[in-house]
C-alpha cells in the first residue's frame, strides 16, 4: 500500500486486491480458512487507518463512509484454492 498511495483510490483497490488474491492463492490450503480471513480483516482495518490518515483534513474517513467504499470496491473473498485431501495423480 505505501508505494500506491499517490494513485487514484481505485487503481490502489486493484493493486491491493491483486495482492489479495496472489496471498489467498498462495497460502490457500486446507485449514488455513480461519487465518486468511483474519488476513484479510487486518488488511481491511490497515486500509481504513490509511485513508482516513489521508482525509482527515476533511474530517477524516468514518467506518460507515469505509462500508460504503467496501460495498462498492469488493474484496475477493477469502477462499481455501489449495486442498490436502485432492486425488495425487
Amino acid at each position: 500500500m505505501p508505494k500506491n498511495r499517490h494513485l487514484r483510490l481505485g487503481e490502489q483497490w486493484k493493486a491491493l486486491v491483486q495482492k489479495l488474491r496472489g496471498h489467498f492463492g498462495y497460502y490457500g490450503i486446507t485449514g488455513n480458512g480461519k487465518q486468511l480471513e483474519r488476513f484479510r480483516e487486518e488488511v481491511k482495518r490497515l486500509l481504513h487507518k490509511w485513508l482516513d490518515r489521508i482525509s482527515r483534513k476533511r474530517g477524516g474517513m468514518s467506518w460507515q463512509r469505509f462500508s460504503e467504499l467496501m460495498r462498492r470496491f469488493p474484496f475477493p473473498p477469502a477462499t481455501v484454492v489449495h486442498s490436502i485431501y485432492a486425488a495425487k495423480s
